[in-house]
């Protein structure tokens, strides 16, 4: 995955991306709060970003309210990386839009489990997106079929918007997911079925005796 690193000090820059980049994730380095801004509206951007709170130009801070005020971006996962670790500054943290806080000198393990975490929100957020669209398309599906549908009076095919002219198991088979499975209900039995069934009884030929039960 790719991760979005912004810190102004150099040696806490490298010494936190070489460990990054030895648990696979693709980092973007940055060192000021401008580049690391841009860095995050690139076409596929980071959708991960390790912030350090103070910074030239852009803070941590200022860079949250503008991550949580973009249509855009507002989906990033950020940590605030910094050394201000007093639960006034957490809170000022939180509230400027960062979804959790290291406080330096941070331990591996913890920066490695917050950051799987971020990961773990991030995959369930692509997957509900993804149900999203699913469902939006079956509810445009189920809007086209309970608009008005041009059928033909007499066969009962249905015109499709190709301006072709389908059955109707076709057209729904074509435009949702249902299956058919063909059945007959009592009505069309009664009228249909029973009558032809009762015909063929009537016209059917005897059947023939059998000669050992003949009385003769």
């Amino acid at each position: 995955m790719k991760l979005l690193l912004a810190d102004d000090d150099l040696i806490t820059r490298m010494a936190v991306s070489g460990t990054l980049t030895d648990w696979g994730y693709e980092v973007v380095c940055c060192h000021d709060g401008e580049t690391a801004w841009a860095a995050l509206q690139q076409d596929s951007g980071p959708r991960l970003a390790l912030l350090d709170w103070q910074m030239p130009g852009l803070d941590g801070l200022e860079i949250c309210r503008r991550i949580r005020n973009s249509s855009t971006l507002s989906g990033v996962y950020v940590i605030l990386l910094t050394a201000r670790d007093s639960k006034s500054d957490v809170l000022e943290g939180l509230t400027a839009g960062a979804d959790d806080y290291i406080a330096k000198p941070f331990d591996r393990e913890e920066l490695r489990l917050r950051l799987t975490t971020g990961q773990r929100i991030l995959s369930l957020q692509t997957s509900l997106a993804e149900r999203v669209t699913e469902l939006e398309a079956a509810l445009a599906q189920v809007k086209q079929l309970r608009g008005i549908l041009p059928i033909c009076s007499y066969c009962k095919k249905i015109r499709n918007d190709r301006d072709y002219w389908e059955q109707v198991e076709a057209f729904i088979a074509s435009e949702t997911d249902a299956r058919f499975s063909h059945g007959i209900c009592p009505d069309c039995y009664d009228s249909r079925i029973k009558p032809e069934l009762e015909q063929m009884h009537r016209h059917a030929p005897p059947y023939p005796q059998d000669s050992r039960t003949d009385p003769r």
